[in-house]
């Protein structure tokens, strides 16, 4: 299961130097004028998880493969994006692709580079982006609902469904709320994705800092954290251009580096350990001798759809779950020892998978 995030913002933020660093490349050019991003940019990351490394050196497993994201840098959007401006909506579909938007703020002061309205105010700038969202919503739900017309006619129930949404939707722009503050039902979840409204995706506010900020934040990501709580947003600290660095090092140099800056961690793991939050995401994982590897799931998972991210055939096929909570294998040295004391489980279709389980599928070919 791949889950895709986009990296949106103003230019000249530091989209794309964050996104050269948490991929690794130099795929996307940064300079210091608007728009040097033309096409989107995707690049894979690694998940950071300790977890794995320990339980590969337990199994003595050849090979680590740990789950990955993807990031896509989006152009940096301009008021009147929404009508064309800049380089307008050809951007906006990207985003339509991406599970998430990381929203990424400057927060920070330099003459050196130039902000494309000429002032520094990170909410603003999100005001910026968010309404242009909002008009490009609105603009694409007149469009559909004006498509829809001849079928609501005939009664068709997948047309009602998704014209009585577009309704909801729209009525909630309009009144200046974006389509994430909408209560889904479950029922209506799987036609609501379909729509692949703009506003609808969860929003991670990345604040972009200055070095000596990095650790703490600054007054303007204050301000940001707040804007984010109101909204039940995420928000993240990060200095675009420590990870420019770091991501230059040799891995052994790396720590040392972070603890002269006085950061825990690379900004790549707050990013994903907040995108993963912020997307309701957990980590599975299967081990042997051959490999270690992580798979990301939903929280809430069944088995047979945690089987499923493996190998379709996994899915259909389900017989059952041998599992092991991760602290249980660890603490028996393997699942053997797991099993001596106990903590060895078989589970069913109706197991919901839990962040950390080791498991086994069994199923019919």
């Amino acid at each position: 299961m791949g889950f895709k995030m986009g990296i949106v913002g103003l230019p000249n933020v530091g989209k794309s130097t964050l996104f050269n660093a948490l991929t690794r490349t130099a795929a996307a050019q940064a300079a210091n004028f608007p728009f040097c991003t033309i096409e989107p940019n995707v690049g894979e990351v690694a998940v950071p998880d300790a977890r794995l490394d320990v339980l590969a050196g337990i199994a003595g497993s050849k090979q680590i493969l740990p789950t990955r994201m993807t990031f896509v840098d989006i152009a940096g959007l301009v008021r009147g994006a929404s009508k064309g401006e800049g380089l307008g909506n050809q951007f906006l579909a990207n985003i339509r692709e991406c599970d998430a938007i990381a929203h990424v703020l400057r927060c920070f002061e330099d003459g050196d580079i130039t902000h494309v309205e000429g002032r520094i105010d990170p909410v603003a700038d999100a005001e910026t982006i968010e309404t242009e969202l909002m008009l490009a919503d609105l603009e694409s739900i007149e469009r559909r609902r004006a498509n829809l017309a001849r079928k609501l006619k005939g009664g068709d129930k997948e047309s009602l469904d998704q014209d009585r949404l577009l309704a909801l939707a729209q009525t909630a722009l309009n009144e200046g709320r974006p389509a994430r503050t909408l209560a889904i039902s479950a029922d209506d979840r799987r036609t609501w994705d379909l729509l692949q409204l703009l506003t609808s995706k969860p929003v991670l506010y990345v604040c972009n800092v200055e070095e000596s900020a990095a650790a703490t934040g600054n007054s303007q990501s204050a301000r940001v954290a707040e804007m984010a709580a109101k909204q039940g947003a995420g928000s993240v600290v990060i200095s675009a251009r420590i990870e420019e660095e770091l991501a230059q090092l040799p891995a052994e140099d790396a720590g040392i580096f972070l603890e002269e800056m006085g950061l825990q961690e690379a900004g790549l793991d707050r990013l994903i350990k907040a995108g993963y939050a912020l997307l309701g995401l957990q980590t599975y994982f299967t081990v042997g001798p051959k490999e270690a590897r992580a798979w990301t799931i939903l929280k809430g998972t069944l088995a047979p759809q945690a089987a499923g991210v493996i190998h379709g055939d996994f899915e259909k096929g389900f017989i059952r779950a041998e599992t092991v909570a991760y602290d249980d294998y660890v603490a028996g040295k393997g699942e053997a020892g797991a099993k001596e004391a106990g903590k060895f489980r078989v589970e069913g279709k109706t197991y919901e998978v839990k962040d950390g389980d080791v498991l086994h599928f069994l199923f019919n070919a």
